[in-house]
C-alpha cells in the first residue's frame, strides 16, 4: 500500500554533512509517523530520528544536536539533514512509514548507504 524511495546516501568525511530523502506514495494516512533508522552488520536496526504528522519529532541520543528531521507534507517526503557525521554515523540507512491505529501499517525503503571516513 505505501512505497519509500530514498536518495542521498553517499561517502563523505568526517565533519561534513549530508542530506538522506524518503518520498512515500500510495495509500497515505493523515495520522503516521515517518522516520529513519539505521543498521550495520552484526547490529540491530536503531532508531535516528521521527517526526509526526502532527510535527513531534523524537532522536537518538547519539544524533541530537547533529541532525535535523524534516517533512515536506504537500510532496509526502522526509528529510534527514546530517551535519558533523562522524565515522559511527556510518551505515544502512532505511527510511520508516507507520500509521496510527492501522493494523499492518509499517513499510521500509530498500537503504541508502552513508559512509564517513576520510
Amino acid at each position: 500500500q505505501v512505497q519509500l524511495v530514498e536518495s542521498g546516501g553517499g561517502l563523505v568525511q568526517p565533519g561534513g554533512s549530508l542530506r538522506l530523502s524518503c518520498t512515500a506514495s500510495g495509500t497515505i494516512f493523515s495520522l503516521n509517523t515517518m522516520g529513519w533508522y539505521r543498521q550495520t552488520p552484526g547490529k540491530q536496526r536503531e532508531l535516528v530520528a521521527t517526526i509526526t504528522s502532527g510535527g513531534t519529532t523524537n532522536y537518538a541520543d547519539s544524533v541530537k544536536g547533529r541532525f535535523t528531521i524534516s517533512r515536506d507534507y504537500a510532496k509526502n517526503t522526509v528529510l534527514l539533514q546530517m551535519n558533523s557525521l562522524k565515522p559511527e554515523d556510518t551505515a544502512v540507512y532505511y527510511c520508516n512509514y507507520n500509521a496510527l491505529l492501522r493494523p499492518g501499517s509499517n513499510y521500509w525503503g530498500q537503504g541508502t548507504q552513508v559512509t564517513v571516513s576520510s
